[in-house]
């Protein structure tokens, strides 16, 4: 059954990209194959992916030089990269992985469950994005029925006074939001999406 969710597996060999489906087929997500740098750039294009995982060596466009064309490109920068390379050269591969934009690196033959692992934050992340998204388009959507003009809101007695919750709750998710996309720690961000929801659902109800 078709997942809304995607992740786009980038490898050179049929046999990892079919290892690599089979180790996610547990998780609610659809496994897009990519044989090269260069057909990964064209998915890229039309599909929207919540991660990507890179093969460093493949001839042609190796890995680093794929990510490289992805970070450049305003639509695709902020989707996640996990690089996956064979035994030799970590450490120096490890480097310019992570100085490509890579979140995190990984060895083959690599742990099955340590990758589910990881691709499901990943997964839960993207999630909360797009919940966070659909949030924001509420609650301009709302305010616009209020009578809000560009860069205006509504007197926030006529709503209850839940506006000023709503400007922080937003500004709190976008915070964390932001803190994630720079590489830290942002465990708090589904808890914050959540609580934005029931702001919002009050909101509505009071308006």
């Amino acid at each position: 059954m078709p997942h809304d969710t995607r992740i786009l597996a980038v490898d050179d060999r049929e046999e990892n990209l079919t290892a690599l489906a089979a180790v996610l087929d547990a998780l609610p997500v659809e496994v897009v194959p990519a044989s090269s740098g260069q057909a990964a750039l064209k998915e890229l294009l039309s599909d929207d992916f919540a991660l990507i995982l890179l093969d460093v060596v493949m001839p042609g466009m190796d890995g680093f030089e794929t990510a490289q064309h992805i970070k450049a490109r305003p639509r695709t920068r902020d989707i996640p990269i996990i690089f996956l390379t064979a035994a030799g050269g970590e450490s120096e591969q490890a480097y310019r992985g992570y100085a490509a934009g890579a979140v995190d690196f990984l060895t083959k033959p690599f742990d099955p469950w340590l990758l589910r692992a990881k691709v499901s934050v990943f997964v839960d992340l993207h999630r909360s994005n797009l919940e966070l998204r659909r949030q924001a388009a509420l609650l301009r959507r709302t305010l616009a029925e209020n009578g809000a003009g560009p860069g205006e809101a509504p007197d926030a007695a006529s709503c209850g006074g839940l506006l000023p919750a709503l400007d922080e709750r937003l500004s709190r998710v976008e915070d964390a939001l932001a803190r994630m996309r720079s590489g830290e720690p942002a465990d708090e961000l589904e808890a914050l999406v959540a609580d934005l929801r029931l702001a919002l659902d009050a909101f509505s109800a009071g308006t």
